[in-house]
């Protein structure tokens, strides 16, 4: 399939282990190979005689084979963080020239080249500005892995989709109000087709999210959700994230793209994502939603500003881009990558909301707070400085009679009812109305980690050959959240 050698590096990999194949001084007699192969072969398969790509997945070892598409962001290296039986260990790498994806590839060097469980990726890389089209007339894989550039990735998607691959997506999936129908038309194409398109939503496998969502599940704990208000919430997600911080003990480089929100998206369109969907998946656990089930109150979005010094240390870039230039105020890049989205969904008032800072203070990073308010108690997870900047659930009595009754019916969940899935853990009183729970440290993954979680667990379901059949209504409800808000917002 990959018989051009135009602006094709057969095999990159600087590893050490001999079963990679590695980009050296050996690569032009591989290129020279492979362009004589073409030629012998009368330019290659004609696009009818190439094989069809079998969408149908048994589990069996090596049947996932990867293609990853403009690698934008560090996302897409940490699916590759870890190895699955599933998935062949050859990725077919396709993206424009450039830094994006000579720091993925570097990414996945380190990851086969580390001391503790090493990786053995092979990496195939095509380079081109016809990347998208050489991978949808190649097609050497079945499933599309894509973590970049947002302003393109809805358009990738729907043609991976319509090409009859499978769709492996960070968020966001979609980042306009324009393109959310394209988005949504593709969900009906996927099922016509058969193919599984998922986003990955990480915060869903962080342990405080779980006890949480847990907890709300039990009548005689939670006693059902609140309706709330609009100053006062049945749910809120707050999340704040810092532009500098370490990835895979390294200091992140972000591509200066990253920084245009025509490019990545807004605060409101972006992480929002995970907070929506956080709302959705807590509040209304495999409950299918629709669009009709939103109803937005409240939109705003502001911006962050940033130095030239602050760019160039996540960016190593000395001044501004011309594509920037359009938000520069002075001498400050003004980011708008934060957002805030006041609704209703089925009735219940949520606030979700984002913050920005260039840079946490040291002993600290990205924080997550949250609260649903029960009949019975509120479940609240809170990182600040008491918590040591580390996520802890805690649980407060909203009633002042029947409290020795609640106290039994919360100790028989931790102790028994969720304690059968997580052992381990331990109810602690604070008071008279507040506990907390002690989660041991085997499930406390960190966010890293828990993209080899969402992995497993999409294999999983192309080895069934569907989703749960709440996942794309709510998908498309996620998104369809975002982007109005976003189009709120801006009015």
């Amino acid at each position: 399939m990959f018989s051009s050698a135009e602006n094709f590096i057969f095999a990159y990999n600087k590893s050490d282990n001999p079963n990679i194949q590695s980009m050296n001084k050996h690569l032009m007699p591989v290129i020279a190979v492979a362009t004589l192969f073409s030629a012998c072969a009368g330019g290659g398969q004609k696009p009818a005689e190439k094989e069809k790509i079998i969408s149908k997945f048994t589990g069996a070892a090596g049947e996932v084979k990867l293609m990853t598409l403009d690698p934008g962001h560090f996302h897409a290296a940490l699916i590759q963080k870890s190895m699955y039986q599933q998935i062949d260990p050859t990725v077919y790498v396709y993206a424009p020239e450039g830094s994006d994806v000579t720091d993925h590839l570097t990414r996945i060097e380190g990851f086969n080249k580390r001391t503790e469980k090493p990786t053995a990726w092979i990496e195939k890389v095509y380079t081109g500005a016809d990347y998208l089209e050489k991978m949808l007339a190649d097609k050497p894989g079945n499933v599309m892995m894509v973590a970049g550039n947002n302003a393109k990735k809805t358009e990738y998607i729907q043609k991976a989709v319509e090409a009859g691959l499978n769709v492996f997506a960070d968020k966001p999936m979609v980042i306009t109000p324009e393109a959310f129908p394209v988005l949504e038309q593709t969900f009906k194409i996927a099922a016509e087709k058969g193919v599984l398109i998922y986003d990955i939503m990480t915060e869903r496998h962080e342990i405080t999210s779980i006890i949480q969502r847990e907890l709300a599940k039990i009548p005689e704990v939670f006693g059902g959700l609140e309706e709330g208000t609009a100053e006062k919430p049945a749910i809120v997600k707050e999340s704040v994230h810092h532009f500098s911080k370490m990835v895979a003990g390294s200091a992140l480089i972000r591509p200066a793209w990253f920084f245009d929100t025509a490019q990545q998206g807004e605060g409101i369109v972006d992480v929002t994502t995970h907070l929506v969907d956080l709302v959705q998946w807590g509040a209304f656990p495999e409950f299918i939603l629709k669009k009709m089930d939103v109803e937005l109150i409240s939109a705003k979005r502001w911006a962050t500003d940033l130095t030239p010094d602050q760019f160039e240390k996540v960016t190593r870039l000395k001044e501004f881009p011309e594509f920037l230039k359009k938000d520069v105020s002075g001498d400050k890049l003004k980011v708008y990558s934060n957002g805030e989205i006041v609704y209703k969904l089925k009735g219940k008032f949520a606030k979700v909301s984002v913050t920005w800072n260039f840079e946490a203070p040291d002993g600290t990073g990205d924080t997550h707070y949250s609260i649903m308010r029960g009949k019975l108690c509120s479940v609240m997870i809170k990182q600040g400085k008491e918590e040591s900047y580390k996520p802890t659930v805690y649980i407060e009595a909203n009633i002042t009679e029947g409290l020795t009754t609640f106290d039994g019916a919360l100790k028989k969940a931790v102790d028994q009812d969720i304690a059968a899935t997580y052992p381990g853990l331990k109810l602690i009183k604070i008071s008279d109305k507040l506990w907390t729970i002690e989660i041991p440290d085997k499930y406390k993954m960190g966010h890293e980690a828990h993209f080899g979680e969402v992995t497993e667990k999409y294999l999983q379901y192309l080895k069934d050959g569907k989703l749960p059949e709440w996942e794309v209504p709510n998908m498309i409800t996620k998104y369809f959240t975002t982007t109005e808000a976003l189009k709120m917002a801006k009015q």
